[in-house]
């Protein structure tokens, strides 16, 4: 019986155009790419003194964040982000950054 409200009312919002389904394809890359930007800024554009990270090319990114979870690369954050991330995911990122 829900299900068939449900169902009533979307295809009713449907009918006036109150409801649009876009369907978007979310890479894993991106995903885990969206936590960067509370201090990177938005999509890696950093408005202030953090620096930039879009665009980089991905063999640099994998190098520093590997450098920062293995505590090659001094920081006061980033280690502590980088430590959460395996290889593939800290590749997955970079190349999602890489295309920014």
């Amino acid at each position: 019986m829900i299900r068939k409200h449900i169902t009533s009312a979307t295809l009713a919002l449907a009918a006036i155009g109150a409801v649009s389904v876009v369907q978007a394809d979310v890479t894993r890359g991106e995903l885990m790419a969206t936590t960067c930007f509370a201090c990177h800024g938005t999509d890696g554009h950093s408005p202030g003194s953090m620096p930039s990270i879009y665009g980089y090319p991905p063999e640099i990114m994998i190098n520093q964040m590997k450098a920062f979870r293995d505590g090659r690369r001094p920081a006061t954050v980033m280690d502590r982000h980088a430590t959460g991330y395996t290889d593939e995911e800290i590749e997955l990122i970079a190349e999602y950054l890489s295309r920014q």
